[in-house]
């Protein structure tokens, strides 16, 4: 099994930042892509960025796009997602996600369907006031 366990969010003010902080355990990864989703209240789980575990590549929803930046210390078994000019609707829980499917991997298809990820994090709150 793969355990995976979100941290670093918060309570800020619009235009901050945040780096939050996903660390995986209980297997070696290689070959899979791992994301990033968020979901508000009332909202469905949306896609937020992803990318591959160790032969690099990243993909951003266009919400994400030029504020964010998704990245890994492979040797430390994390990944990181950098959060800039917070806004008041980036306020959401914040899971990161592993997608293990090998063929998405070796063509660097990103998915952005949380059905296509097999492991969750529990989430972390990020709340953005304005």
């Amino acid at each position: 099994q793969v355990q995976l366990v979100e941290s670093g969010g918060g309570l800020v003010q619009a235009g901050d930042s945040l780096r939050l902080s996903c660390a995986a355990s209980g297997r070696t990864f290689s070959s899979v892509i791992m994301g990033w989703f968020r979901q508000a209240p009332g909202k469905e789980r949306e896609f937020v960025a992803a990318i591959r575990w160790s032969a690099g590549g990243t993909y951003y929803a266009n919400s994400a796009k030029g504020r964010f930046t998704i990245s890994t210390d492979n040797a430390q078994n994390t990944m990181y997602l950098q959060m800039s000019s917070l806004k008041p609707e980036d306020t959401a829980v914040y899971y990161c996600a592993v997608d293990t499917k090998f063929n998405r991997y070796i063509s660097g298809s990103y998915s952005t369907f949380d059905y296509d990820y097999l492991y969750w994090g529990q989430g972390t709150q990020v709340t953005v006031s304005s």
